[in-house]
């Protein structure tokens, strides 16, 4: 079944097993305005970060020297929307869900579409998603606790663990906690690691004060996904990381995606498999 033939209000079932062009499309169209966690199972999402040409270089600076939270994906020609790379025929002002526009290092504005806001000169970074690893681990039978309500959001923190600044870029890095049975730990992280552009294996497994997180009910971003009996709290690099940089280092203009609201690609997670393209 194809977008256009779903009816106006769509399920997360309904996109479930679609592929990222028909959820790229339900975004564009406005049929969907969520989260778009178990979305394209088996596709890439990506977060995004957009910057004026002037800020691209530091900006792709910054990713290689972190490439845990800002694994790169692809970067579109200054003033192309296009990502000819991981979604050819796509549109990065109009084929995301949501969208949060900063300037000086302050949101001003949370939007549907960014075609009023793109510039001449923009450029935008597709950064990799655990997002993407949702499904080789729900197909390991490593239970997935955010994926268990129709809200689909993940649990998000800002950590004090310092990314490596470059240029006006600096800032701490974001995490996403999963619980995770400690009976299946040592799994999940082997599983993980195998996709270093889906943010690879955890960054710290445990203790979330250790990595400056006093209290896992109050998260950053997404919602709070409750530990049960046997869980381990496990913390994986977020590209979330661009919009705390851009809040700590005051960056004068900064588009990115609204949390959870991805860039669904059309390449599948098996071709970036240990960072392969």
């Amino acid at each position: 079944m194809t977008v256009t033939e779903l009816p106006r209000a769509l399920l997360r079932e309904d996109l479930a097993n679609a592929s990222g062009r028909d959820v790229r499309a339900a975004a564009r169209s406005g049929q969907w305005r969520r989260a778009t966690h178990g979305l394209a199972r088996g596709y890439v999402q990506a977060n995004m970060a957009i910057v004026p040409k002037r800020y691209a270089f530091d900006f792709m600076l910054f990713c290689q020297r972190n490439p845990k939270p800002c694994p790169v994906i692809d970067v579109t020609d200054p003033g192309d929307p296009e990502a000819r790379f991981a979604a050819p025929g796509s549109d990065v002002r109009v084929d995301l869900p949501g969208y949060r526009v900063f300037r000086d290092g302050k949101l001003v504005a949370e939007v549907s579409e960014i075609t009023n806001y793109w510039r001449a000169d923009s450029v935008a970074f597709l950064l990799g998603c655990s997002n993407s690893m949702d499904d080789v681990l729900i197909e390991a039978r490593i239970p997935q606790r955010h994926l268990e309500s129709e809200d689909g959001r993940i649990s998000v923190y800002a950590s004090n663990i310092m990314c490596a600044p470059a240029g006006i870029f600096r800032g701490p890095v974001v995490v996403t906690m999963r619980p995770i049975p400690q009976s299946r730990l040592v799994d999940a992280i082997s599983i993980t690691a195998r996709y270093p552009m889906a943010h690879g294996a955890p960054v710290h497994v445990g203790d979330p004060r250790a990595i400056g997180i006093e209290d896992l009910s109050r998260v950053g971003w997404g919602k709070y996904n409750e530990l049960r009996h046997d869980d381990v709290p496990v913390f994986w690099a977020c590209g979330v990381t661009p919009q705390a940089v851009a809040a700590k280092a005051r960056i004068p203009e900064m588009i990115t995606h609204a949390a959870g609201h991805m860039f669904v690609s059309d390449l599948k997670l098996t071709q970036l498999a240990h960072g392969t393209r």
